[in-house]
């Protein structure tokens, strides 16, 4: 049920690896906490944000100055509310990702129909500390200026933290299942007639992915077979392979670099997303580098190569593909209207295409949710006459 948060204020810092300090208040779990310190620029959805794989392990700052104001919908028990399919609803996993969480101004009292407690009592339910009360207009421009850098959120009264006792050796195999599921299409929600003939099956190699691309792909009518990071392809009947969003550094991921290069030498169509995108890039023989500080958030430009469509993207990502390393035959498809990085890349020989946004974002914009569309259509292609 909602809580008010203590009267009793603690207070902390957050401390940067540059020797910078900000100080501020405590809230969530009273506890010091180091991670990698990265900033988002969504106006809204911190439960998504949260508990997005992608931020597994790192020290999320939230741009936008009133965080908080509508609470964390759960169930009256305070439980995640699940679907027909035991996928989150409101959530991009089962539990929170971030290390600490780091605000401006705090809203201690939310006003929601669906809210079912305040942020920080979620928070600390989940172990998680944060700090509110600072500048993050200035801890932004900080980072922007001198590149993402490791940092720690220190809490009046707690125990002393390295800068490095954050660091996690390989964050994709943390966040990716351990065991092979499927998923059944037939719901309610699924747009499918007796008519429309065979289920596709699509294989989704799970690096991390959000919860949405599970409930995107599953209401288009298509069967999900959910893949560990690690798992091969081999006796997995699949129509079409999805490469998923995830943590960390693309080149840490040798094991699904390695399947994914070899699906290339099929015909089956492969589509990637975020994380995915890097992943088929190496795979393809591109490489891949750090961006300075990343893009994350819910408004960043996009640009068809080739055209003059402009789409506003999901993204959360601190890695790019470098143009000038794609093989022949690949070619960059979106290109950031910011700073030109790589956006997606396509082959000129059989369906292979991935993009560095989030079609699937939730929330945030879901203008290029069409690209799954061309997916799904490519595998039902395949499918009715493409077979090699």
């Amino acid at each position: 049920m909602k809580r008010k948060a203590s009267s009793v204020r603690l207070g902390a810092r957050l401390v940067l690896e540059d020797g910078s300090e900000f100080i501020g208040w405590s809230f969530g779990k009273a506890r010091s906490q180091a991670g990698e310190v990265v900033f988002t620029t969504g106006m809204t959805g911190y439960p998504q944000s949260l508990t997005d794989p992608s931020y597994r392990g790192q020290i999320l700052v939230a741009t936008y100055p009133l965080v908080g104001n509508y609470g964390i919908p759960l169930d009256k028990q305070g439980n995640m509310i699940l679907d027909e399919w035991g996928i989150p609803v409101h959530f991009e996993s089962n539990r929170i990702q971030v290390a600490g969480f780091v605000v401006a101004d705090l809203c201690e009292e939310p006003s929601h129909f669906a809210s079912q407690a305040t942020l920080s009592h979620w928070m600390e339910k989940n172990n998680v500390p944060g700090i509110y009360g600072i500048d993050t207009r200035a801890l932004t421009e900080r980072l922007r200026e001198h590149g993402v850098m490791r940092g720690k959120i220190l809490v009046e009264g707690s125990r002393e933290v390295t800068f490095d006792s954050g660091d996690i050796s390989h964050p994709v195999a943390e966040v990716s299942p351990k065991e092979v599921r499927r998923y059944s299409p037939l719901s309610p929600h699924s747009p499918r007639s007796p008519g429309d003939g065979p289920v596709p099956r699509i294989a989704l190699l799970d690096c991390g992915a959000k919860a949405n691309i599970l409930r995107v792909l599953l209401n288009r009518g298509v069967e999900v077979i959910r893949l560990p990071w690690n798992h091969d392809l081999s006796g997995i009947e699949y129509d079409g392979l999805f490469l998923s969003n995830g943590p960390g550094d693309p080149k840490a991921c040798g094991k699904t670099i390695a399947t994914i290069r070899t699906a290339l030498n099929d015909t089956r169509p492969i589509f990637g997303i975020c994380l995915g995108n890097q992943l088929m890039a190496l795979a393809a023989g591109a490489d891949t580098y750090k961006l300075p500080y990343g893009h994350r958030g819910q408004n960043q430009p996009c640009i068809e190569v080739g055209t003059e469509r402009c789409y506003i993207t999901s993204q959360n990502h601190g890695y790019a593909v470098r143009e000038d390393t794609l093989p022949r035959n690949w070619r960059a498809w979106f290109e950031n209207a910011n700073d030109g990085t790589v956006e997606g890349i396509r082959s000129e020989k059989g369906s292979f295409r991935a993009v560095q946004f989030h079609p699937e974002g939730c929330p945030g914009p879901r203008d290029t949710e069409f690209l799954i569309d061309q997916f799904i259509q490519d595998v039902r292609q395949y499918m009715a006459g493409g077979k090699k």
